[in-house]
């Protein structure tokens, strides 16, 4: 008797667990064709804003990868915006986040390669 009432506790606590996570979920829904429209815009302006900034003298004086770290905090506000947008079309917040953080690791890596590479040329002696 003692296993069959442990057998029903730990199946409650399993339900309850996926119930949970199934709040988390994005169940098969699609994004507008609108929504997709403001979220490349939002995309768009993001990696601009962090091209812009990388071309401003103060950032060439710095080291590659303290100066990726400024511009990327500079840059972060137009996140917010895309983020908004997300959370208009009730896309839930953990998918959201998922994306935004998959393309901040992506513009992040590209402005330090880009930034090495300026770094390594000046030091070549090339303007």
């Amino acid at each position: 008797m003692k296993y069959s009432l442990i057998a029903v506790l730990l199946l409650a606590a399993n339900l309850a667990f996926a119930e949970e996570a199934a709040k988390d979920e994005w169940n098969e829904t699609t994004l507008s064709e609108e929504t997709i429209q403001k979220i490349q815009q939002a995309q768009f302006t993001y990696k601009k804003c962090v091209v812009d900034t990388m071309q401003k003298p103060e950032f060439s004086k710095l080291e590659s990868r303290n100066a990726t770290d400024a511009i990327i905090k500079l840059c972060e506000p137009t996140l917010a915006d895309m983020r908004k947008v997300y959370t208009d079309a009730e896309v839930p917040g953990v998918i959201a986040d998922r994306h935004l953080k998959k393309l901040r690791i992506q513009v992040t890596r590209n402005l330090l390669q880009e930034l090495m590479y300026v770094e390594a040329a000046k030091k070549a002696g090339q303007p």
